[in-house]
């Protein structure tokens, strides 16, 4: 069976923001589409809640009705369940802080891990193991407590087999050191 991937909100934010944002890197966006109805590349619909917060262009590309099967439901009582043990185990921990153990009830992290954790799919997200944290409980965190596998978005594209190439349809101007 072929790896899927299951991505967290900072995945699809910081991609936007950054490195592959919709004016200068297109083809990241496709292809979450393409690797989605391929069925390999998957999220939550808590996630989807978090990123229509705003408007702008993500809640734009949201709109794209190809995009419909991209968002999983947690609502299965296999995931709940998931989702409640990880969070009995947060709430025994004495290192999180109880602003952070409130934040994870609330956030999508932790039904991200539970629904990969039902389903067997590996988690993407930019967040980083922190075994001192007491801010927040970071998604590696628990995914390395609950043996749920985890990686970055890079690691996920290589294992896709994902390349961005420069689009060849610009033409080039000469310019005053051109070869007459």
């Amino acid at each position: 069976m072929a790896d899927k991937f299951l991505l967290d909100t900072n995945v699809f934010i910081q991609a936007k923001n950054h490195y592959f944002a919709f004016d200068i890197c297109p083809g990241f966006w496709d292809s979450l589409t393409e690797q989605n109805l391929a069925k390999k590349v998957f999220s939550i619909d808590r996630v989807r809640q978090e990123l229509q917060v705003g408007d702008d262009e993500i809640t734009k590309w949201l709109r794209n009705k190809s995009l419909k099967n991209l968002f999983k439901k947690t609502e299965d009582i296999a995931v709940i369940r998931e989702f409640q043990r990880m969070a009995t185990w947060v709430d025994k921990q004495t290192q999180f802080r109880p602003e952070a153990k409130t934040d994870f009830q609330n956030a999508a992290d932790g039904f991200v891990v539970a629904y990969a954790s039902v389903n067997k799919m590996i988690v993407v997200t930019h967040e980083t193991f922190a075994p001192n944290a007491r801010k927040t409980v970071p998604i590696p965190n628990l995914c390395e407590q609950f043996e749920v596998k985890h990686l970055g978005t890079f690691e996920m594209l290589r294992q896709l087999g994902e390349k961005f190439e420069r689009s060849s349809k610009r033409k080039m101007k000469r310019t005053l050191f051109d070869d007459a």
